[in-house]
């Protein structure tokens, strides 16, 4: 049903595939993170929620077609439906069915509760391509911790002795959940990197609440905050907007990859770290692979390591998803 080409997750009796890394005909997106969507497909299939995004990260003129959650449209030979992925705003799982046979590819997904996006649903199939950003059992997180309330307590904190709260997390997603979990708890306006603003506003849009925010790009150089809130890229502090913080301030980063005390070699650089992550945790990726039901599933990501393995263990034909590579170069001419 896939196959892994030089472009990407290929459907070959659909004709298109799913979150190409280049241009192609037909682009089935999971969701608008820049390595999942990328320019010049001719068309873009997404799930409704999703389009404004797409379009803040693409372009208006970008062709969409876009459909409901749980709603069948065909490709080719292929019939095609999305199923919420709870990763961010508009995220999606892929259900491909072809010939009595069903594939599901998972794209980013999480399991924790995040009240700015649709809930992770269960698809049963007989083939699961996961993802597993954070495939090993080093990463757990928190299930049933108050991260909005950690992070309303650390900003107090702080603020109280007179130094501004700089929390880093990406545009996309991350800045819109913590927001989201601030929405009703924020005591004044929480001030945000530009990058996340049209974002923002296609969140709103689609009726999710957010806490109030004022944009960093409208601030008088000469300001200095004090005591503030401010959400942005970790490439803000290099930046030439970074002096309205003066000198009193403290870092943090919400990440899954705080679960380790840091990631991308980042133990340390913050004074603070909030595990929060738009990915599953080890337990519920292998949870997530037991309950579709799946016999045979491909890993992406990490897929030679500790989660191929302990699917194996439990008796499930497990693979990486260069498995689903043609074993003949030549055997992509036949498509």
């Amino acid at each position: 049903m896939l196959i892994l080409a030089k472009e990407g997750l290929y459907c070959p009796v659909g004709g298109f595939y799913i979150d190409p890394r280049r241009g192609v005909r037909d682009a089935v997106i999971t969701h608008a993170h820049a390595d999942h969507a990328r320019r010049g497909s001719a068309t873009y299939h997404v799930v409704k929620s999703g389009v404004e995004l797409l379009r803040a990260r693409l372009g208006a003129k970008v062709n969409i077609r876009a459909y409901d959650y749980g709603e069948v449209f065909a490709l080719g030979g292929a019939c095609l439906s999305f199923h919420p992925a709870g990763h961010i705003l508009g995220s999606c799982q892929v259900r491909i069915e072809c010939a009595g046979e069903v594939w599901v590819a998972s794209g980013d997904y999480k399991r924790d509760p995040d009240p700015t996006c649709e809930a992770f649903e269960v698809v049963p199939c007989d083939v699961f391509v996961t993802e597993a950003t954070f495939g090993t059992p080093a990463y757990a997180w928190p299930k049933d911790e108050d991260l909005g309330g950690r992070i309303l307590e650390w900003w107090r904190g702080n603020a109280a002795r007179g130094e501004n709260s700089v929390l880093f997390g990406y545009s996309l997603g991350k800045t819109q959940r913590i927001l989201g979990e601030l929405s009703a708890r924020s005591e004044r306006p929480i001030y945000c990197h530009e990058a996340a603003t049209a974002i923002n506003l296609a969140y709103r849009r689609q009726g999710i609440d957010l806490a109030e925010t004022i944009c960093m790009s409208t601030l008088d150089p000469a300001v200095r905050l004090k005591g503030e809130l401010i959400l942005a890229p970790p490439s803000f502090l290099s930046s030439p907007l970074a002096a309205v913080l003066g000198e009193r301030y403290r870092t943090a980063f919400a990440s899954g990859w705080m679960a380790r005390g840091g990631g991308y070699g980042h133990a340390g650089a913050y004074d603070t770290g909030f595990v929060m992550s738009d990915h599953a945790d080890w337990s519920d990726l292998v949870r997530t692979c037991l309950e579709t039901g799946a016999k045979r599933i491909y890993v992406q990501h990490r897929g030679s390591g500790a989660l191929v393995r302990h699917l194996r263990s439990l008796g499930l034909q497990a693979y990486p998803e260069e498995e689903l590579a043609p074993r003949n170069p030549d055997q992509m001419a036949l498509f």
